[in-house]
């Protein structure tokens, strides 16, 4: 099984907008990313997000360039300040590969604990319109780094 993480694009400051619509520059990144991902046969059967709107406009722009079109859900508990603690338990119990877009700190946390079983420290520090490729061993079940992408390297 595949997670993909995937940190929302940037997004305007909440004193401009409380509802923090992506950036001009957010919208460029998360569109390069699925591009990316499209070019490579990335496909996930689902796609999670927190219910932001900037998280919900980054799964919909992923969403939209993957072949066969994935779910796309609401997942409650993955905002910046939620403990990673229940998801790092129930992803053990997912079998489809699945694209997660969510907040920092939540996805470095996530990551840290998943990879190496503690949140401290951070392994990578995820920043808007990043994504990193977890994949889950079959025997072991333990989850390793298959591939990371920041956005300035799609820029070039």
């Amino acid at each position: 099984m595949r997670l993909i993480m995937v940190q929302h694009g940037e997004a305007v400051p909440e004193e401009q907008d409380p509802e923090r619509p992506l950036t001009p520059l957010g919208r460029s990144d998360i569109e390069r990313l699925s591009a990316f991902l499209a070019e490579g046969g990335i496909a996930v059967p689902r796609i999670v997000h927190s219910g932001k709107l900037r998280a919900l406009d980054t799964a919909n722009a992923l969403a939209a360039r993957m072949a066969a079109k994935p779910q796309i859900a609401i997942v409650d508990r993955i905002s910046p300040k939620d403990s990673p603690v229940w998801l790092t338990e129930a992803v053990d119990e997912w079998n489809d590969d699945t694209l997660l877009v969510s907040h920092q700190p939540f996805l470095s946390r996530l990551l840290s604990r998943l990879v190496m079983g503690s949140e401290q420290p951070w392994i990578f520090e995820f920043t808007p319109g990043s994504a990193v490729c977890l994949s889950r061993r079959a025997a072991s079940r333990a989850w390793v780094i298959d591939w990371i992408v920041p956005p300035a390297l799609l820029r070039r």
